[in-house]
């Protein structure tokens, strides 16, 4: 894969800017209404557990699943900035996004977004380097290189964390996710958080020693298809098509015939990358291949502790936005019904109801 294309967790800081006055205006206000439409879009960009998605486009099988309820929906590939962005707008009804990243821009930028499928969690894809060392513990009082704010900072923060040390015991020093790489080979940079490719180039480097990585934090980094609320409430048939077209899919990814080394070479083609590569990177991805088992992680208490570790960080970083007055700001609701922060203020939603219906063969 392009080191360059995989930009899933560059993280934009604009959106996340918005002021508390902005957030609370609307925290008595209900889901805004939508109307009934026909025609759909979702941005994605690239990474390993998203690209079911053009595959799904480029087979077929969406258009399958739009046709069977009578509507359309086209994807649009784009840099995952712009994608978070231009959905944030309105320009798009649904997003490939990480869970920290839905959280921090277009829940903290006033869109009620709603996490229609949990597709998977990263499980060894992000990684914390060092050179010459091979305990975590020797990072004290290095500067660590990563893309600041972004999902690979939440991941230094936990594995600090892990061993009774902070932020307080390095110095963060930012890092583009393009430029990573060739920081790494130079002398002057000893420690590093990244995610694959970026992280398997840098682990080829001689004395290159990864002391955590994201399978010891199983379930915290997410990656999501995510839908406008109010859209998905007026359009119950883009919900049910989505998740129909998506388990259909990986199906077809997990069998054990020509259909599915197709399907995945093909993946790994649209993502530019071989069929080694993008299996190496699939290893690291944990991938939830049925509906059940999206049901049971989805509805898992897991899932509402990683995001309270997720949305406290967040507004420890100012990523809830400028003068959030606490990290309750922004109400998170889960399948369950509970909700960590302001309920009156909801502005993530996890919903099992279409993942529920494809469990149940009711699509």
């Amino acid at each position: 894969m392009s080191i360059k294309n995989l930009n899933r967790r560059t993280f934009l800081r604009g959106l996340a800017g918005v002021c508390a006055a902005a957030l609370l205006a609307g925290a008595a206000s209900p889901v805004l209404a939508a109307e009934p439409k026909k025609n759909f879009r979702m941005a994605w960009s690239i990474y390993a557990g998203w690209m079911p998605w053009p595959y799904a486009q480029q087979s077929g099988i969406l258009k399958k699943w739009a046709d069977k309820y009578g509507i359309t929906i086209e994807l649009k590939q784009m840099d995952y900035i712009e994608s978070l962005n231009q959905y944030t707008a309105g320009s798009f009804d649904a997003v490939l996004s990480t869970n920290m990243d839905a959280l921090t821009i277009p829940a903290a930028g006033g869109v009620d977004s709603t996490a229609l499928i949990v597709g998977d969690y990263s499980n060894g894809n992000d990684g914390l380097v060092l050179k010459g060392k091979k305990s975590l513990k020797e990072i004290k009082g290095q500067k660590v290189n990563l893309v600041e704010l972004s999902v690979s900072h939440y991941f230094l923060a936990r594995a600090l964390a892990s061993v009774g040390m902070s932020e307080r015991d390095v110095k963060v020093v930012n890092t583009s996710d393009a430029d990573v790489v060739a920081a790494w080979k130079t002398p002057s940079v000893t420690a590093a958080a990244a995610w694959n490719p970026q992280l398997a180039e840098m682990r080829k480097q001689p004395g290159t020693y990864m002391v955590f990585d994201s399978s010891k934090i199983p379930g915290e980094i997410l990656d999501m298809a995510v839908v406008n609320t109010a859209t998905l409430k007026a359009n119950p048939a883009l919900g049910k098509a989505l998740v129909g077209a998506w388990f259909e899919t990986l199906a077809v990814m997990n069998g054990k015939d020509a259909k599915a080394v197709a399907a995945k070479t093909s993946m790994a083609q649209l993502s530019g990358t071989d069929l080694p590569g993008y299996e190496a990177q699939l290893k690291a991805t944990k991938l939830f291949y049925t509906a059940k088992e999206t049901l049971a992680f989805t509805a898992s208490p897991s899932l509402l502790s990683g995001m309270d570790m997720v949305r406290k960080f967040s507004f420890e970083k100012g990523l809830l936005g400028q003068g959030a007055p606490n990290v309750n700001v922004i109400g998170i609701q889960f399948a369950d019904g509970k909700v960590l922060g302001n309920p009156k203020n909801v502005k993530l939603r996890y919903d099992t109801t279409y993942v529920k219906l494809a469990a149940e063969g009711k699509l």
